[in-house]
């Protein structure tokens, strides 16, 4: 069961989690089953009947939490979610209604809250009903959603945490913004010109198929042969079989694998845990560590530069990836 704390202090590689938790407040089924992450509300004068949905954010995506601002409507806008957009420090920013797209019928007995958050180096904002605490939580306590979730959800949930009263679904806002805007949908130029990296090997870790898939793609265009695995857990336990293999054979590791690519946010095990430890490794350490996730920015990057990653490598530069990793495979040959 996750343990709940109000202390926000979090040091890379500790493999735990901060999450914003926010709800949606919603009317009532029609029907007496709830969905999982939702409480009644007993109803005070004046309010509507209604049931409270329990949703989280990383609070490394959050830049800060408002009131409802003025919002101004945005042209040629094709989903009815996307409410508009609003100044903010001199900065527009477009506005979501996360209700809206979960398909909720959203019940207002208070004023809205808005979180604004930064990822894939954009901008965004979300509505919401209100915002309750701060949990800090392991990545071991995050699940990953069953079909019944994900089909609730359009497969805007990855991942689940249950306490003691209810369950928090950790929305994947990513997800969102790039289905709502295509520009932003992680994609490389099938013209960029990729240099022949023929018999390289990359283990990738995320728990994205669709990133997975990407990165397979991007790095095999290059030449390199890849293994692919589902979180840091598993790449873990992978890297693990790898050295006692080349142990027994008496051989390098880097007959087996050169390069690790972990995206950060995963269950089980996060990014930065993972390169902590096989930093710490006496026989992995030498295996270079790219990062490529949503959360490199320039705030944050000294997370990973605290557990030692080689390379950190956002989304949105996909398309550089494979030069990237064949640069600290030949480094560490000349080396």
């Amino acid at each position: 069961m996750a343990t709940q704390s109000t202390d926000i202090l979090l040091e890379a590689g500790t493999n735990e989690l901060e999450i914003v938790e926010f709800y949606l407040e919603e009317e009532p089924k029609a029907s007496d089953e709830a969905e999982p992450n939702q409480e009644d509300q007993t109803i005070e004068a004046g309010h509507k009947p209604s049931r409270k949905g329990f949703y989280g954010v990383n609070v490394a995506k959050v830049l800060e939490i408002i009131r409802m601002p003025k919002v101004t409507e945005m042209p040629e806008v094709s989903h009815p979610a996307v409410l508009g957009a609003f100044n903010l420090r001199s900065r527009i920013i477009p506005l979501l209604d996360l209700s809206i797209w979960l398909k909720k019928k959203r019940v207002e007995n208070e004023p809205p809250k808005v979180i604004v958050t930064e990822f894939n180096q954009v901008t965004s904002a979300f509505m919401v009903s209100g915002v309750t605490r701060i949990h800090r939580i392991s990545w071991e306590d995050v699940e990953a959603p069953n079909k019944y979730v994900s089909a609730l959800s359009s497969e805007s949930i990855t991942g689940v945490v249950k306490f003691d009263d209810r369950i928090v679904f950790i929305l994947d806002l990513e997800r969102i913004v790039s289905e709502l805007n295509p520009a932003m949908r992680l994609q490389f130029d099938d013209n960029f010109e990729l240099d022949g990296y023929s018999g390289y090997k990359a283990l990738i870790a995320d728990d994205s198929p669709l990133i997975r898939e990407m990165i397979r793609d991007m790095l095999g265009q290059a030449g390199f042969q890849v293994e692919k695995t589902n979180n840091g857990r598993e790449c873990w336990d992978r890297l693990v079989e790898i050295k006692k293999r080349a142990q027994e054979e008496e051989r390098p590791i880097t007959d087996y694998v050169q390069v690790l690519v972990s995206d950060i946010e995963m269950p089980m095990m996060d990014g930065h845990h993972l390169c902590k430890r096989v930093k710490e490794d006496p026989v992995l350490r030498d295996l270079p560590v790219i990062l490529f996730s949503s959360l490199i920015t320039d705030k944050l990057r000294h997370r990973g530069e605290t557990v030692g990653a080689d390379d950190q490598v956002s989304k949105p530069e996909i398309t550089y990836l494979a030069r990237r990793a064949a640069a600290l495979i030949e480094a560490r040959r000349a080396g």
